[in-house]
């Protein structure tokens, strides 16, 4: 029989459920933080210098502008959109990877992590924009449209987060087609920020119209058709190549436009028109809708050849 003090002195083992938990934990948040900075990272090797601003109070060279962990600028609303989602959609496919026992836990952990990241990148970069900002209602607008952006690029993030690490084949597939877009920008801005904007090879351009069509036709090429309820991801997906493309465009045009700035109602007309254009005959989206579909096919055809060949095997 132990004694009471022979008990104490001995330590709990390691492989009990607290510790277990806990080190899922923080495996959790340590790919979060990961994830978000990955994420956030072709923007900072680029030195992360703060781009012009319109509405500067000072006049400065690009170079003397101060550092800030985020691009704050109405060009870059689709660079930061791809810096930050992504970071959250490499948290979720992380967590996806390794499945682990307490999936929710190390979910939530991981989200925790994307989050303490996006957060304090969100403080400094706007911190410094406030500081080096005129004076006056246009520049407050300008500051308040900027943060209501990034505050609804961060959600965005921990919503492909949470939908790619989920244990759902459709959810997860949803999340990797509404991130196959932004994944291509992050992609692209890489490729600027590594051999500059001057020396991109010519061919960047036409590979990057193509690739989301890749990776959503990849996408249902590995979530399948059956069973049946599965065909939801793949009429969504299919709406987000056709969506998403004439969104972004119609988004960055209206914020780029120097002659309606600050005109709400005109901007939303041109937003409306651009957004039209982008999904009417003339848009880009059938040909990349119809090699998504193609591939997705072919993939659900060989997975059911080959599962009939082994079938046939070992019977």
């Amino acid at each position: 029989m132990s004694h009471p003090e022979q008990t104490a002195q001995h330590p709990v083992p390691s492989g009990t459920p607290s510790n277990t938990a806990a080190r899922d934990a923080l495996w959790g948040l340590l790919i979060g933080l990961l994830g978000g900075i990955l994420g956030l990272a072709p923007w900072w090797i680029t030195g992360a210098t703060l781009p012009l601003q319109n509405l500067w109070a000072t006049q400065v060279m690009p170079a003397q502008m101060p550092t800030t962990l985020l691009p704050l600028s109405q060009y870059e609303a689709i660079t930061i959109l791809a810096l930050l989602t992504v970071g959250g959609a490499v948290a979720g496919l992380a967590v996806r990877i390794w499945s682990p026992a307490r999936r929710r836990l190390v979910t939530w952990c991981a989200l925790s992590g994307v989050l303490v990241v996006h957060v304090a990148a969100t403080i400094q970069s706007f911190v410094v924009l406030r500081e080096g900002l005129l004076p006056g209602s246009l520049p407050g607008l300008y500051f308040g449209g900027l943060l209501a952006g990034v505050i609804g690029c961060v959600l965005a993030a921990l919503v492909a987060l949470l939908l790619i690490a989920s244990s759902s084949t459709v959810k997860a597939t949803i999340g990797f087609g509404l991130m196959a877009i932004p994944v291509t920008s992050w992609a692209v801005v890489w490729v600027v920020s590594t051999v500059g904007f001057l020396s991109v090879p010519t061919a960047v351009p036409t590979v990057a119209r193509w690739v989301p069509a890749v990776l959503v036709g990849c996408g249902l090429a590995w979530c399948g058709l059956r069973p049946a309820h599965r065909a939801v991801a793949w009429v969504l997906n299919i709406l987000f190549l056709w969506l998403l493309p004439a969104l972004f465009t119609a988004v960055q045009s209206v914020l780029g436009t120097r002659v309606l700035a600050g005109d709400i109602p005109a901007m939303l007309s041109m937003g409306r028109d651009v957004f039209g254009r982008g999904l009417g005959p003339d848009g880009a989206a059938l040909p990349t809708i119809l090699l998504a579909l193609v591939i997705g096919l072919t993939g659900v055809g060989a997975r059911f050849v080959i599962a009939r060949r082994n079938s046939l095997a070992a019977g």
